[in-house]
């Protein structure tokens, strides 16, 4: 908290030109290749394959984190939020439909 006041005393500094075609282009490039890589994936693996997802949107959620937080424009700031707010989702109910897949596994 007391960080974050003393970033809004500071002067602004000069921010570097950001290049938003080759970001939209890698995450585009990122979406087919991971439609790809899932719809490939057996039904057996499903579990294991959450566990790797709910690792990845991890380390999402830190980087959203830093986005939100870093002294960046407004817009950059909402796009952090709201990946925050889509991988904190993705995690929980990666979480929530394991725990229901093991439970079907459990003798009664």
């Amino acid at each position: 908290m007391i960080a974050g006041f003393l970033m809004a005393q500071a002067p602004p500094a000069e921010a570097a030109p950001v290049d938003y075609w080759s970001m939209v282009f890698v995450f585009v490039l990122a979406t087919f290749i991971g439609l790809g890589v899932i719809r490939r994936v057996s039904r057996l693996l499903y579990t294991p394959l959450m566990s790797l997802t709910n690792a990845i949107s991890a380390i999402a959620v830190v980087g959203s984190i830093v986005v939100t937080g870093a002294d960046s424009p407004r817009a950059i700031r909402i796009l952090g939020a709201v990946a925050l707010f889509a991988s904190m989702t993705n995690i929980v109910s990666g979480f929530l439909i394991t725990d229901r897949m093991l439970k079907m596994f459990k003798k009664q």
